[in-house]
């Protein structure tokens, strides 16, 4: 079994694309794959590729909770909450905003009284899904949450639990290189980087190959929406990793018409890219 991380520090490069595109291959080629969207802030693959998900669990975070019989009214919990979750006015208990809440701890370390313990609140959820005979595990933070990995953790966990029901794990990452990233990254095997040929495609292709080779995760290019004549821009970055261009996907009418219609991509790359996989193993 193999986890492969499919990423890239730019946004709209076409990762799912590939991802979903990738995965729908290898299941063609009778292999057991599990697609992971650890797009948490803005899950498509269930989208990509028509699957109506269904949730499997919901995800939570701890969060402050006050006994204000104990409290002091001293307002050091306020002070030290970075994400501006406690407001405190002298002479009155503490207002919290459970929702800027990131379960730091740090209120609960000053707090001289011991009058902050922990509650719980939902953050996110995992759904599942199947189609082309892919699984799906999808995740999705709620709305005007920000602390993403939490979600992207839980899927962790769950692909710890049962990697060895796969032949493959595709892992769709979000775009950047933030601490969500990096925690689905920190399951993979290998990686495939999906950058576009333009110059922010390659700023932030640059990005995504320090943040993995920081990580020792050995990775491949793979360009999207290649054109003949733009070779240059990706090549001037992947040479300082002495890294060739892995595989091309045309920048092409019917690739995009397949896209819009919900039809994964056939190509010639991406069966390069699932005969890579498979050789891997």
């Amino acid at each position: 079994m193999k986890i492969i991380g499919v990423t890239g520090g730019k946004g709209g490069t076409g990762k799912s694309t590939v991802a979903t595109a990738v995965a729908v291959e290898l299941a063609g080629r009778g292999k057991k794959v599990l697609l992971c969207d650890m797009d948490a802030d803005c899950p498509n693959d269930h989208l990509l590729l028509g699957i109506e998900r269904k949730q499997a669990c919901e995800v939570y975070q701890r969060v402050a909770k006050w006994d204000l019989d104990r409290c002091d009214k001293c307002g050091k919990c306020a002070k030290v909450c970075r994400t501006n979750a406690i407001v405190c006015v002298a002479g009155n208990a503490p207002m919290f905003m459970a929702r800027q809440c990131n379960g730091c701890g740090a209120c609960a370390i000053e707090c001289p009284v011991d009058a902050i313990s922990w509650d719980k609140k939902v953050v996110g959820a995992i759904y599942t899904g199947c189609g082309f005979g892919v699984d799906l595990l999808s995740c999705e933070l709620e709305i005007n949450e920000p602390v993403s990995e939490i979600v992207v953790a839980k899927a962790c966990e769950i692909i710890a639990d049962d990697k060895k029901k796969y032949d493959y794990i595709i892992v769709d990452t979000a775009a950047g290189t933030h601490c969500d990233v990096i925690a689905a990254l920190g399951v993979c095997d290998v990686a495939l980087c999906v950058t576009e040929p333009t110059p922010l495609g390659a700023h932030d292709l640059e990005l995504i190959c320090k943040l993995l080779s920081r990580m020792d995760i050995d990775f491949e290019v793979v360009v999207n929406r290649y054109e003949k004549g733009r070779d240059e821009i990706v090549d001037k970055v992947i040479s300082k990793y002495s890294k060739p261009v892995f595989a091309k996907v045309p920048y092409s009418k019917k690739i995009m018409m397949d896209y819009s219609n919900g039809v994964p991509v056939k190509h010639k790359s991406i069966e390069k890219i699932a005969a890579w996989i498979e050789g891997s193993t």
